[in-house]
């Protein structure tokens, strides 16, 4: 059956962020600004993790896929994003709209557990250093990765697949920049109580479950380093993990007060302002996060730079 024959609506307008004229051009400005920035940053970060062999480690093979992903989801929605503050209508297909959700869905529950799996790397780097080696091996990270990957298919094909089984009889107008499962439930014109119940079921598992790792993870570690004697050791031991403690924070947080709640409360445009910390900065600062407070990062750019500089200098005076 084709996708439109699940529903009368074919296409829907994207009502955007805001409906003031007055901001439409300094919001387009600021989000192409903001994507540009995450756009550099995070290929940047995949391309100096893939050059540097010195970075071929298990905690920057899992920050090569948070920039993959964040690379990947934020290219999902601000295309369409951006042209909310030009058009005059932005219109998605009916098919678009649900390829946008699915893959939406898929690379943030695959963050939310590279996240995870993060916080868990760090745990054994730092209470069990001697078995780092083998616990973290190739082929476990591997593993952890991948689960991540399937997690977030799995995930996403739950939402996806009972908002096809909707359907959307006139009301076309989506009250957010993206198609997001919420302002979709909203203009359905049949009950909605499963997808309510997969959403509950589906985020709260995808919320919860990982915090409560994270949490437990990053508790023992702070009672590791609470137990080291020097203070040079706790500074370096916190300093790995601060980096990561902000982005779960600020990616966790959002997230939470976004989807933990039911669809009817609160007010829309509080729930489009939220997203945002979550579509689009959460994206453009982790980059920022892990280069400006990493060391390893910080001497793996200067190496690359000055080889560079050293064969563009090379190749001018042969």
């Amino acid at each position: 059956m084709a996708l439109e024959n699940a529903s009368s609506v074919t296409e829907f307008i994207l009502a955007g962020l805001t409906d003031q004229p007055e901001l439409q051009l300094p919001l387009f400005f600021l989000f192409v600004g903001t994507y540009v920035i995450t756009i550099v940053g995070n290929l940047g970060l995949i391309i100096l993790i893939r050059m540097n062999s010195q970075l071929h480690t298990p905690m920057y093979y899992f920050l090569f896929n948070l920039s993959f992903i964040d690379l990947c989801y934020s290219s999902v929605f601000t295309p369409k994003m951006l042209m909310n503050f030009v058009l005059k209508k932005n219109i998605i297909s009916y098919s678009g709209c649900m390829a946008q959700l699915y893959f939406f869905c898929f690379f943030v529950i695959s963050e939310i557990y590279v996240l995870t799996i993060m916080a868990y790397d760090r745990y054994v780097a730092i209470c069990s250093p001697l078995l780092y080696n083998v616990t973290m091996s190739n082929q476990v990270c591997s593993w952890l990765v991948g689960g991540a990957y399937v997690l977030g298919f799995t995930g996403a094909m739950a939402h996806t697949g009972c908002m096809l089984r909707l359907s959307f009889c006139d009301a076309n107008v989506i009250n957010h920049y993206m198609c997001d499962v919420f302002p979709l439930l909203q203009l359905s014109c049949t009950s909605t109580y499963v997808n309510e119940l997969v959403v509950f079921i589906v985020v709260g598992t995808n919320i919860i479950v990982p915090s409560v790792t994270i949490f437990t993870s990053y508790a023992l570690i702070l009672s590791s380093i609470l137990s080291i004697s020097s203070t040079e050791g706790r500074s370096k031991a916190f300093s790995t993990c601060s980096s990561h403690i902000i982005a779960v924070a600020l990616f966790f947080g959002s997230a939470s007060f976004m989807y933990l709640k039911p669809p009817s409360s609160g007010s829309v445009d509080h729930s489009k302002v939220s997203s945002i910390f979550y579509t689009n900065v959460g994206p453009m600062v982790n980059p920022l996060i892990y280069s400006l407070r990493n060391k390893d990062v910080q001497s793996a750019l200067r190496r690359t730079l000055k080889r560079r500089i050293f064969f563009r200098t090379a190749a001018q005076f042969p």
